[in-house]
C-alpha cells in the first residue's frame, strides 16, 4: 500500500478550519486532523499551507474533438490540475458535437488517455435526438447540456416539442445555457443599423441583455416545474434571474439550481474598456449592479455553485473585430487565485470559498466521494502556500491559446502541490506534472 501524509496545515472542510494532518493510503484519504504519527512513504510538510479538497468544475469547454487549434484535453486538463482544479466536467459543443452515444465515448476514451484530472462529460442535446439523450446512463455521466440559446457551436435547442420531450423524459441532471434568440438576435439587428462596423465590446452586455437572460432562465424554470425536472441553471448573469431561485431549503433538496461563473464575480460591464474582446462571453458580463446581485445571491445560497465556463479562443480570434471576435475566455488555470483574491478582500470566507467551488458541485451532482477532505473518500486535495505571491505572465500559462484576462495581476497564494487520487500529481517546487492519474467519475443516483 502506498501511504501519504500531509503534516501542519491548515485543514479546510465541512464549514470549517482545523490545525493538523491528512493521511492518505492507497488513493483514499484514512484520517483527518489531529497529529498523526503514523509512517508514510512520502511525507509533505503544510506548515503555512492550506489543505482542502481539489476544485471541482462542473463547467468548461476543452474543445476536442474538431477544436484543438485552440485547446484540447490534455493541455487544458493539465492547466487545471496546476491551478488546483482536480475534476472538469466539459460540455459537448465541439467539432463534432456530442449528441450521439459514439460521440460521447469517443471524448472519454481521449480523457482516458490524456486527462491529466478526473473528468466527466456533458451529454449533448439537439432538436432532434431525444432518443440518443434517453440512452445516456446517469450513474456514469454528469448532464445532459441543453443550450437554450446558441453561443460557440451549433448546438441551439429552440424547438418547443424538444424542450418538452427533454424536460419531460430526461431522469437526470439537465444543464442549461439560456439566452433567448430572438431577444439576442432583435437587439443585434438594432445595434447593426446603429452602428454598423463600428460595434465595439461594450456594446456586448446591451446585445446580449438582461431580459434574453431572464426569458430563457423563467422558460427553463416553468418547464422543470412542470416535469419535476432536476434543472441546472448555468452562468448567471444578472440580478434578475437570481430572485428565480431558492435558498429556504437545503441544496440536497433542491431540485432547481444555480451556478456564477469567477468572471461574472470579477470583472464589469467597466471592464471592456481595457479588455475588450478578452472578456466577451456569452452571457455577457454585465453592469456593476448585477456582480453585487450575484455576490449576494451566491452567499445568501440562492447561488450555489463557483465555476468558470473555461473557454479559450487563440489571440488571433479574440484580435478581431467584436462582431467577429468569438466569446468565451481561458480561466481554469486560475480561477482559485481569483477567488482566494476575493476572500482576501473579505468578500467570503475561506471555508465558504471551499464550500461553493468543492462541496456543493459534489452534492449538485451526486458526485461518488469526492469535494470533502472526510475518511473513506478520494485523496484529491490542493495544498496552497499562504505566503507566496507570484504574477500571471505568458511563460506561466498552459493554456494553448497562451493567453488569459489575468496577465499581470499578482495573487498572494501559490498552489505548491494538487494530490489526485491519493497521488500527488502536480508538485511546484520539481517542476512535475504527472499524467494518466486522473479517472472518470462516477455519481450516486436512483
Amino acid at each position: 500500500m502506498s501511504t501519504l501524509l500531509l503534516k501542519n496545515g491548515r485543514i479546510v472542510t465541512d464549514g470549517k478550519s482545523t490545525y493538523g494532518d491528512v493521511l492518505i493510503k492507497d488513493g483514499i484519504i484514512q484520517t483527518v486532523g489531529g497529529i498523526i504519527d503514523s509512517p508514510a512513504d512520502e511525507v509533505i510538510d503544510c506548515t503555512d499551507r492550506i489543505i482542502m479538497p481539489g476544485i471541482i468544475d462542473d463547467q468548461v469547454h476543452f474543445r476536442e474533438p474538431g477544436l484543438t487549434h485552440k485547446a484540447n484535453i490534455g493541455s487544458e486538463s493539465r492547466a487545471a490540475l496546476v491551478g488546483g482544479t482536480t475534476t472538469f466536467m466539459e460540455m459537448p459543443n465541439t467539432k463534432p458535437p456530442a449528441i450521439t452515444q459514439e460521440r460521447l465515448q469517443d471524448k472519454y476514451d481521449v480523457a482516458a488517455e490524456t486527462s491529466y484530472a478526473n473528468y466527466s462529460f456533458f451529454m449533448g442535446a439537439s432538436n432532434d435526438n431525444l432518443e440518443e439523450v434517453l440512452k445516456t446512463d446517469k450513474a456514469n455521466v454528469c448532464g445532459v447540456k441543453i443550450f437554450m440559446g446558441s453561443s460557440t457551436g451549433n448546438m441551439l435547442v429552440d424547438n418547443e416539442r424538444a424542450l418538452e420531450g427533454l424536460f419531460g423524459q430526461v431522469d437526470m441532471l439537465i444543464a442549461t445555457h439560456c439566452e433567448d434568440e430572438s431577444t439576442i438576435r432583435g437587439n443585434m439587428q438594432q445595434f447593426v443599423d446603429k452602428y454598423g462596423d463600428d460595434l465595439i465590446p461594450a456594446h456586448h452586455p446591451l446585445i446580449r441583455n438582461v431580459e434574453g437572460c431572464l426569458l430563457s432562465s423563467q422558460q427553463a424554470i416553468s418547464l422543470a416545474k412542470r416535469h419535476d425536472t432536476r434543472l441546472h441553471i448555468l452562468h448567471i448573469s444578472t440580478a434578475e434571474e437570481t430572485a428565480l431561485f431558492r435558498n429556504d431549503i437545503p441544496l440536497s433538496q433542491k431540485r432547481i439550481t444555480s451556478e456564477a461563473c469567477v468572471h461574472h464575480l470579477t470583472f464589469t460591464a467597466d471592464d471592456y474598456a481595457t479588455l475588450g474582446n478578452q472578456i466577451k462571453c456569452n452571457p455577457a458580463i454585465k453592469a456593476p449592479s448585477h456582480k453585487e446581485a450575484i455576490w449576494t445571491a451566491l452567499l445568501d445560497d440562492r447561488i450555489d455553485i463557483i465555476a468558470t465556463d473555461h473557454a479559450p479562443h487563440t489571440w488571433e480570434e479574440k484580435s478581431q473585430p467584436y462582431a467577429k471576435a468569438p466569446s468565451g475566455l481561458p480561466l481554469v488555470q486560475h480561477s482559485l487565485y481569483m477567488m482566494l483574491q476575493h476572500v482576501e478582500e473579505g468578500r467570503l470566507s475561506l471555508e465558504r470559498m471551499v464550500e461553493k467551488m468543492c462541496h456543493t458541485p459534489a452534492i449538485c451532482f451526486d458526485i461518488h466521494k469526492r469535494g470533502y477532505l472526510r475518511e473513506g473518500y478520494f485523496g484529491d486535495i490542493v495544498i496552497v502556500d499562504t505566503k507566496s505571491q507570484h504574477t500571471v505572465e505568458k511563460s506561466t500559462i498552459l493554456y494553448k491559446c497562451g493567453w488569459s484576462p489575468l496577465e499581470g495581476r499578482t495573487f498572494n497564494h501559490l498552489v505548491t502541490h494538487t494530490i489526485l487520487n491519493g497521488a500527488v500529481a502536480y508538485d511546484q517546487s520539481k517542476g512535475i506534472v504527472k499524467q494518466g492519474l486522473g479517472q472518470r467519475i462516477t455519481f450516486d443516483r436512483d
